[in-house]
């Protein structure tokens, strides 16, 4: 093999190594957070959250019975929880405090004491 030839292969070797630890540093970013919520007549689980300012989450609201509702106005945040399937919503936080979610599609009878709280720190 000659210089001109070692050298082409040397230089394809790190050009290939360069866009490799390139393409790794790009898909190296860390996973969102998933948050598994369960909604039935006339409860969430889990009722109570706690959360990081400027972290990003993604709900996954389910329903074991009736067709019910995820609404977080303090972030404007709502979702249709349809039974059976899975609803998958993305938030990040941007401000404290100590908020309350609510189903806003009536459920029954105790439909209005459904609710459960989300607090957000730095």
């Amino acid at each position: 093999m000659n210089l001109h030839a070692r050298a082409l292969r040397i230089t394809a070797a790190a050009a290939i190594l360069a866009v490799g630890s390139a393409a790794t540093y790009v898909v190296a970013k860390p996973k969102e957070r998933v948050i598994k919520i369960s909604a039935k007549r006339f409860d969430y689980t889990p009722g109570n959250l706690k959360l990081k300012k400027g972290e990003a989450v993604v709900f996954e609201l389910t329903s074991k019975d009736v067709l019910m509702g995820f609404n977080l106005p303090d972030f404007n945040l709502r979702a249709d929880i349809v039974p059976d399937k899975v609803m998958r919503v993305r938030f990040v936080p941007d401000k404290t405090g100590t908020f309350i979610f609510l189903c806003d599609i009536f459920c029954g009878t105790k439909h209005e004491e459904m609710n459960g709280k989300i607090t957000v720190v730095d």
